[in-house]
């Protein structure tokens, strides 16, 4: 797979592992039903190795290439999906798609030839555990053929459990709270201080002091960096605001026992310092932040929601609509750690020049705002070379020369007849109030307001509350829009249902070419809700969140699900073509297609439990997808085992009635060599 990757462009990344993961166990199945195949045929009819491989091969090597063609086709397509939600299914599916090509060479060349040279024909043990495993297993097939004859007997009883669990399909898709992708520890933690309007920065330096004494306490906190008057969010400087970053120490520290990973995970200590930080500090307002999930993708972790005044009113309107909105939202219990930096009463000092009197004094108003801005701003006067590199020369008043408003008075320019003309003779100042920055977001003036979930919802509970308020209560003319993860997250709904269904739709083109039937590839499918369904479950159990890795996971059981039911009723075809009856063609090909799907399920079930049961640097995700998977493989390999056979049974019965009425409308009389479909006894 290594090569294809690199053909590809892509990286070693937590996407391409994911499918290196997942492959692991894929690229087994093939082999492992090879194996057995040839086991089962040597011990069944007493062949030599060769002979067995050569007759377990005419078997199965149809379903080989079907299960191939339909794990490619599942995830073909997502590789085509645009954007970020595009992106994360591409890297994932294309690494899949080269491991299953590959297995599948291999199992359709290599693993025969190794069957038939490696394996020996010997008798299946008489005593010891193996043999009691063999009773037991022959024991438990006999069990499930007797099963899946209730089945077809009692469809009334097997529909209206079908009908129960869709019901709870149903109720699981609508109740499993939704996210983009889930929240990782990252090794390293922001927080923001905002103080009052017009603090100054000494002021502000002393609080976020406070900070960082919170954070320096933590075992788990590696170093702190204070960046005062700098504002994360918005990226606004000023003076009431401070930004201060937190490292982490190693994950291989932190999570060096069950104990530290609960205590010292980056989650926890923003929750610490949030609390202790509501108890001591009391001169502003600490804003904790998590990094953003995907680094690039927003600023800060959470949701980034932008009211726009759409008719470019007064800033004081869009103020005051925006803080009615924090209002209301702060009110529902889905929300937390809500804040907004817009601020349009901040205290301004304004400097009026008047025009009339500057002409009088034969004064440039130019001048005027030259000198104002070179005092008590900054302003590039010149450049200079030295050690190979390029240095400006900027002027500026030193600090306690620019601290007050009387500090104008100090300050003089040159007239035009060269007299030394004061500004305060020509600059008026006074306080008022306005904002200090106005955003603009897609070209409309808007406010922006940062959130989270409030412990116990998810992402999307907290995107479906804020509409949901902000429809209550934005006036007219004013308007709402996402950025950031959220954006992200209200895009990927779409994105996610277009890959699951072209992948049903070309997974069951695929298998109506393979059987050339309509009808077949739908029993087929039905295996495709029962691993969801157990996907659902085990989210639910634990209570993981609906997110994208969440997503490619049922993507995978669409193919896994499909594998499995092309390897039971392409068997199931091929005894019909041998002169079996519907009945005991599903029957026999159940019973014999059981112990290679059980020994592939457990496999690949095996082999996705570390991911599971992961911790440290990006645990979430692993979580999200090895569980998903995990219950869908079960739920694939109880429930759908016995509805996959219901369903080739109808599906076939269907079939032949509809040949039987072509050959009353259409009589022909069949050849020596033709066969009708459906003729033999017992039928």
């Amino acid at each position: 797979t290594f090569p294809g990757m690199l053909a590809m462009g892509f990286s070693i990344n937590l996407l391409t592992l994911f499918g290196i993961v997942l492959a692991i166990g894929m690229v087994v199945d093939d082999a492992i039903v090879v194996v057995e195949n040839v086991e089962r045929n040597m011990v069944k009819y007493h062949l030599p190795p060769r002979e067995a491989t050569i007759r377990a091969m005419e078997q199965i090597g149809t379903s080989l290439i079907a299960v191939v063609l339909v794990m490619a086709s599942v995830f073909i397509p997502a590789a085509f999906l645009p954007g970020t939600t595009g992106q994360l299914y591409k890297q994932f599916a294309i690494t899949i798609v080269i491991s299953v090509a590959l297995s599948g060479f291999v199992a359709l060349t290599l693993t025969p030839a190794m069957c038939g040279l490696m394996l020996k024909h010997r008798p299946p043990p008489q005593r010891g555990p193996f043999a009691w495993f063999n009773r037991q297993f022959d024991r438990f097939t006999v069990a499930f053929g007797h099963v899946v004859v209730f089945m077809i007997k009692r469809m009334a009883v097997a529909f209206a459990l079908l009908a129960v669990l869709i019901g709870g399909l149903v109720y699981l898709f609508r109740t499993t709270p939704t996210s983009f992708v889930p929240n990782e520890d990252q090794g390293y933690l922001m927080s923001m201080v905002v103080m009052p309007d017009a603090t100054s920065l000494n002021r502000t330096a002393q609080t976020t002091e406070v900070v960082d004494k919170l954070f320096a306490k933590d075992p788990a906190v590696a170093d702190r960096a204070v960046v005062n008057g700098f504002s994360l969010i918005d990226g606004q400087y000023k003076t009431n605001v401070a930004t201060v970053f937190v490292p982490l120490k190693d994950f291989e520290e932190r999570y060096s026992s069950i104990e530290r990973a609960r205590t010292e995970n980056a989650k926890t200590v923003l929750l610490k310092a949030t609390a202790e930080a509501r108890g001591s500090i009391n001169t502003g307002v600490f804003i904790p932040i998590a990094p953003p999930a995907i680094p690039g993708i927003g600023t800060t972790g959470g949701f980034e929601f932008w009211v726009q005044d759409k008719k470019a009113g007064a800033p004081e309107r869009l103020y005051d609509v925006t803080q009615g909105l924090l209002t209301k939202a702060r009110q529902r219990p889905e929300l937390g750690n809500l804040s907004s930096t817009f601020r349009a009463v901040s205290q301004q000092l304004r400097a009026e020049v008047d025009r009339s009197k500057s002409v009088l004094l034969g004064v440039s108003v130019a001048d005027v705002y030259s000198a104002l801005q070179a005092q008590f701003g900054s302003i590039t006067v010149s450049q200079f070379n030295q050690y190979s590199r390029v240095w400006n020369v900027i002027l500026q008043s030193d600090a306690s020369y620019r601290r007050e408003p009387s500090d104008i008075t100090r300050l003089y320019t040159r007239s035009q007849d060269g007299q030394m003309v004061p500004l305060s003779a020509v600059v008026k100042t006074e306080y008022v109030t306005g904002p200090d920055l106005v955003p603009h977001f897609n070209g409309f003036p808007a406010a922006q307001i940062t959130g989270a979930a409030a412990p116990g919802f998810s992402s999307g509970d907290a995107i479906k509350a804020m509409e949901a308020t902000a429809r209550e209560t934005l006036p007219d003319g004013y308007d709402f829009a996402w950025s950031g993860m959220a954006y992200e997250e209200k895009k990927s709904g779409g994105t996610s249902a277009a890959a699951f269904a072209f992948g049903l739709i070309i997974v069951f083109l695929v298998l109506a070419a393979q059987f050339e039937s309509w009808t077949l590839p739908g029993s087929v499918m039905t295996a495709v809700p029962f691993g969801i369904l157990g996907a659902l479950v085990f989210n639910w159990l634990r209570g993981l969140e609906n997110d994208v890795y969440f997503q490619i996971g049922l993507l995978v059981l669409i193919g896994l699900g499909a594998k499995n039911a092309v390897l039971r009723v392409t068997f199931a075809v091929e005894l019909r073509k041998q002169g079996l009856s519907i009945m005991d063609a599903t029957i026999q090909a159940g019973e014999e297609r059981l112990r290679p799907i059980i020994m592939t399920s457990m496999a690949f079930i095996l082999g996705v439990l570390p991911l599971a049961i992961a911790t440290g640097a990006g645990a979430n995700a692993r979580h999200s997808i090895g569980t998903g998977i995990m219950g869908g493989m079960i739920g694939e390999t109880t429930l759908a085992m016995l509805y996959v056979p219901l369903f080739f049974y109808l599906f076939d019965r269907l079939a032949e009635r509809s040949e039987a009425k072509k050959e009353t409308v259409f009589p022909s009389k069949p050849t020596q060599e033709e066969v009708p479909h459906g003729s033999a006894k017992g039928d």
